[in-house]
């Protein structure tokens, strides 16, 4: 498989090939599909469609909003309608691979370790993150690079720190197999985390806080410089609001994922609904806070700016709420800002971008 981590780092140039062949990203989370092909046209990304699709349909009794936990066959057979029902034309795809399928750590490598010797004393030192055998994962690495400061200081006595990746075969196998069954052309693939940093970020100075919130998980990455420096993974998402809300109104979570997507805590909700809703998101935002806190005490640097993305981000309400409970800079993504769209579009892209952050990305990356 190529490499999953040294594409991602740097200054984020679009484009280096020439093809002009139209990509596809496709998005599997746990709860829906979302599609996006672009093509490169003048040095541009151009978006040419786009589409989404719910899981919870093709599993037994699911519910649209529900979390799936569905085979390679009927990922693919989703998959297949909604390339059909979007309108995609091209089989060049890469697909994601979800953080629950994956780890993100960093770790430290003793002092003066030399470059030829991390493949062997990496996978010893990630052993003690990997609740599985060494040889049942997939591993990449990159050392994250000091600032020329920090160089200049560096003491023969400081660790190098390098962020770690693992994907377990058995996923590396599923998702081959979806390849395959969906008919696609064969593809490496990303783990969602770096495709959502790719079409969200700009040119952000600081260090940079991406809150993805998906259906069953919330994906919390600090990026400084371009570089990964922390990630955590909150297991709590959008689709345990729904079920905390159908419970305490004693309704259908059908009902619950329409109301929760209407009204969530916006004007207009009542305070049963507003509470309720609010309540779950306190967990979460307790856990981004202790993150945040973590990080700027074990590098001595701030939080600059705070990027809500994902489908959770759209909930009418967690915007505000966001931003009265932290005191930085927050914003929602706007990935499509990456590619070019027609102008009528704009307004409608913007409001659904946050859910298409990781398929934007991933079609960027195959541009590359």
């Amino acid at each position: 498989m190529d490499t999953l981590l040294k594409k991602l780092f740097g200054d984020f140039k679009l484009f280096s090939g020439k093809t002009n062949d139209s990509v596809v990203g496709v998005d599997i989370g746990s709860s829906a599909i979302k599609v996006v092909q672009i093509k490169k046209k003048g040095g541009k990304a151009v978006l040419e469609t786009y589409g989404a699709l719910s899981l919870g349909p093709y599993a037994d009794g699911g519910q649209v909003g529900q979390v799936t936990n569905l085979s390679a066959e009927k990922i693919a057979t989703a998959l297949a309608d909604v390339l059909k029902e979007s309108g995609v034309t091209t089989k060049i795809a890469i697909l994601s691979i979800p953080a629950s399928a994956s780890l993100i750590f960093t770790i430290e490598l003793p002092p003066l370790a030399l470059e030829k010797d991390f493949s062997t004393i990496i996978p010893t030192e990630a052993r003690k993150y990997i609740p599985v055998p060494i040889n049942e994962v997939t591993l990449d690495w990159l050392v994250i690079p000091k600032r020329v400061e920090e160089e200049r200081v560096q003491s023969a006595n400081e660790k190098t720190e390098v962020l770690v990746t693992a994907i377990h075969n058995d996923t590396i196998a599923k998702y081959n197999e979806i390849f395959k069954l969906a008919a696609l052309e064969p593809s490496p693939f990303e783990i969602e985390v770096f495709s959502a940093v790719r079409s969200t970020f700009m040119h952000e100075l600081g260090s940079v806080l991406l809150v993805d919130m998906g259906a069953s998980k919330t994906k919390l990455t600090i990026v400084d410089r371009g570089i990964v420096k922390q990630f955590h993974a909150i297991g709590r998402g959008a689709a345990d609001i729904t079920t905390m809300l159908a419970t305490s109104l004693d309704m259908p979570f059908a009902k619950a994922e329409e109301m929760k997507q209407e009204l969530g805590m916006a004007p207009g909700a009542t305070d049963q609904i507003s509470e309720s809703i609010r309540s779950s998101f306190d967990f979460i935002l307790a856990e981004i806070a202790s993150v945040v806190l973590a990080y700027e005490k074990k590098y001595n640097k701030p939080i600059s700016k705070i990027i809500l993305s994902g489908g959770g981000a759209l909930l009418p309400g967690f915007v505000d709420l966001a931003r009265d409970r932290f005191r930085y800079d927050t914003v929602i993504a706007n990935p499509f800002q990456k590619t070019e769209t027609p102008a009528f579009l704009e307004d409608v892209l913007a409001k659904i971008g946050p859910e298409f952050s990781v398929a934007i990305g991933l079609a960027l990356r195959k541009l590359q």
